[in-house]
């Protein structure tokens, strides 16, 4: 039944331009970028993001938790189809407000290749504006990543108080912390020998030297501030080697940060609700429990 209803997700992603949107810019930073509207893939993947916004799957009775949604891609495009839209619809049917992030990509002709940490961060502090709006708790308010969403969610949860974007109004005065951050399949090292992502390429690239390779390391940028942290990955990932989530929960544990690590023996990279044939589709119920041990999440909300 629950790889039926996946698969009807699948799907359905292809129809996510029919849900409300959230642009995220009065005015878009940094471009003149790719122009026109977004393309997508007959799988739901995204290119092509001119225009920045949040998709919003809105439950009929919120329990005040709001999740932030992040594709992976590479930064080269937003898996929106696999990743993005099924995680949020599944959010969405337990009451959770789940809002699907279309970011921007660095190679798509924008002067910074720190776009997708505007957005990211720009959105957060959308979704708490308005969180009297959507019946949002505003200290119930996560982010979910897979693959270089992974990493764009980890990275802005321990940057949240870097300035990537000079202020716009009155919501960039809000803060851009989650209270949770879930890091699935996640990307976080930029440095060798974990350095052969296309998130690498895309960021950084083969010129870029070791201070450039630290400072976009999301291990490199845990803190005592960072939120509480969930991570889940396969040992036989050929994408992103699975020592990027173990770099990442050490990190956490260094500075005393509760988090919960799960390795699932098989599963490779991009498996997003679950790859059949393996248990990694247990990350889903483990991650509500993780949430219920932190006192986020109430199953008889």
């Amino acid at each position: 039944m629950k790889n039926i209803f996946f698969s009807f997700l699948f799907i359905a992603g292809m129809f996510s331009a029919q849900l409300p949107s959230i642009n995220l810019w009065k005015s878009i930073p940094d471009g003149p970028g790719p122009g026109g509207e977004n393309k997508v893939s007959p799988k739901g993947s995204l290119t092509n993001v001119s225009t920045p916004k949040l998709i919003i799957h809105q439950p009929v009775n919120p329990n005040g938790i709001a999740v932030l949604v992040i594709s992976g891609g590479g930064y080269a495009h937003i898996e929106s189809g696999s990743e993005g839209y099924p995680a949020s619809e599944w959010l969405k049917s337990l009451g959770i407000t789940a809002f699907e992030l279309e970011y921007r990509l660095p190679g798509e002709d924008w002067t910074t290749k720190y776009v997708p940490f505007q957005d990211a961060q720009r959105a957060l502090r959308i979704i708490r504006k308005n969180a009297g709006k959507y019946k949002i708790n505003p200290d119930k308010i996560g982010v979910l990543g897979f693959s270089a969403g992974g990493h764009l969610a980890g990275y802005i949860s321990s940057t949240f108080n870097t300035n990537y974007y000079p202020p716009q109004d009155d919501i960039d005065l809000i803060s851009a912390k989650p209270n949770f951050t879930a890091m699935i399949y996640p990307v976080v090292s930029m440095l060798p020998p974990n350095n052969m992502t296309h998130s690498f390429k895309s960021l950084l690239g083969k010129d870029s030297d070791r201070s450039d390779q630290m400072k976009l390391s999301v291990e490199k940028q845990v803190n005592a501030q960072t939120p509480i942290t969930f991570l889940a990955q396969s040992e036989d990932d050929p994408i992103s080697p699975v020592e990027n989530s173990i770099l990442m929960y050490q990190a956490l544990k260094d500075h005393k940060i509760p988090a919960e690590l799960h390795l699932f023996q098989s599963g490779g990279h991009g498996w997003g609700m679950g790859k059949k044939g393996t248990n990694t589709g247990e990350w889903m119920d483990l991650f509500l429990k993780w949430l219920k041990a932190n006192g986020v999440y109430n199953s008889d909300q």
